[in-house]
């Protein structure tokens, strides 16, 4: 009934939306939506069914806890964070529908919680060669649908290195995918550094999501660790990047943040406040609000006028499509979304929903 509701709903935000930009006229058949450019979600999850069969045969003796639950599906544990491994997030052909239901044209693959980083550095570069080797595969069998995202094991970032070269050359992978922190240690710790120095050199945009956010302990009732701290852990992401020089050290390189930004757009004036006022930002030369255009910020906000506000803020040549597919908590419907936030003119729509991220995965 929920799920009837919010369809109702996004319906009717959508109408609002095809009729305030006129996008119900005109219509191009090379797309699904008619635009002028392919919509192209950037915050889709897809767990490689060779990812998944990987961990069940080998991540029990590598520390996990891997069973099944009644409907033959793999779950997964490890302290403060599991997985259940669903058919929705590991069939390409139910994917498919779905994107065809909700006018999107490309998702860009990425794996998800558990990501690869509580394994062993062996056994995580091992899952990340056999992630990637699957989403390459995904794109040759689907080239005008699926790209990837690429899994490092970010662990051992000597490891991830060495993936990365490898991985940038297999079909279709067009990015580097990473968590918010890597086993607790903000994104700004100089170990971490040479897989940005890759990235900027490879031009491979790297793309952020939460997992196993701060904090968690006291967020365990009303899914507080999803409505609050995955927004947080961004937040905690983008500041240390921009507060721990990564920004400044590497100029070329693209970041995308999740969920809007997280809490990264309200706090910025705060940021600004407290970097001319306390000693342990003295080493700052510009104010943190001059970073924000530094950043890509997908569209789950949940919210249009919130997702106005953050267009006018940064940009519209600076947000980009995303749903979090296929989690409960996803926008099901993420160009009648797009559709649906006031003001904005076709051409701004046409980025968001898609000219961004053709520019940054570097599609033709």
């Amino acid at each position: 009934m929920l799920s009837q509701r919010r369809q109702f709903l996004t319906g009717l935000a959508a109408t609002a939306g095809a009729v305030m930009t006129g996008c119900a006229t005109t219509r191009n058949p090379a797309t699904l939506r008619g635009y002028s450019v392919p919509a192209i979600d950037l915050h889709a999850h897809w767990h490689a069914p060779e990812f998944v069969a990987l961990i069940e045969k080998e991540g029990g003796s590598n520390g996990a806890k891997i069973s099944k639950n009644a409907r033959g599906e793999v779950v997964f544990g490890w302290p403060g964070m599991g997985a259940l491994f669903q058919d929705q997030y590991m069939s390409l052909e139910v994917r498919l529908k779905a994107m065809d239901a909700a006018g999107v044209d490309i998702h860009a693959l990425s794996e998800t919680s558990p990501m690869v980083y509580w394994a062993p550095p062996a056994f995580g570069l091992k899952l990340s060669q056999v992630y990637n080797d699957a989403l390459a595969a995904a794109h040759s069998k689907y080239p005008g649908r699926f790209y990837g995202l690429m899994t490092l094991p970010m662990q051992a970032p000597d490891l991830a290195v060495r993936e990365m070269e490898r991985a940038a050359k297999l079909p279709g992978i067009r990015g580097v995918y990473i968590a918010t922190h890597i086993n607790d240690k903000n994104l700004d710790d100089k170990s971490f550094w040479p897989v940005y120095e890759r990235c900027e050199a490879l031009g491979l945009p790297l793309l952020l999501h939460p997992i196993n956010p701060l904090a968690a302990e006291r967020m365990r009732s009303h899914y507080l660790r999803n409505f609050i701290g995955n927004p947080t852990d961004t937040g905690v992401a983008a500041a240390s990047l921009i507060f721990g020089g990564v920004m400044d050290a590497f100029p070329r390189l693209d970041v995308v943040l999740p969920h809007a930004g997280g809490i990264t757009p309200i706090l910025i004036g705060r940021w600004d406040h407290g970097s001319g006022v306390r000693p342990e930002t003295k080493h700052m030369t510009k104010a943190p609000s001059t970073y924000l255009r530094r950043f890509h910020y997908d569209t789950v906000s949940h919210n249009a006028q919130i997702m106005l506000n953050i267009v006018r803020q940064v940009g519209a040549d600076r947000v980009v499509l995303g749903s979090d597919h296929p989690a409960d908590m996803s926008v099901e419907r993420p160009v009648d979304f797009v559709e649906s936030i006031p003001e904005l003119s076709r051409s701004e729509r046409e980025l968001i929903i898609g000219g961004n991220a053709k520019r940054l995965l570097k599609l033709a």
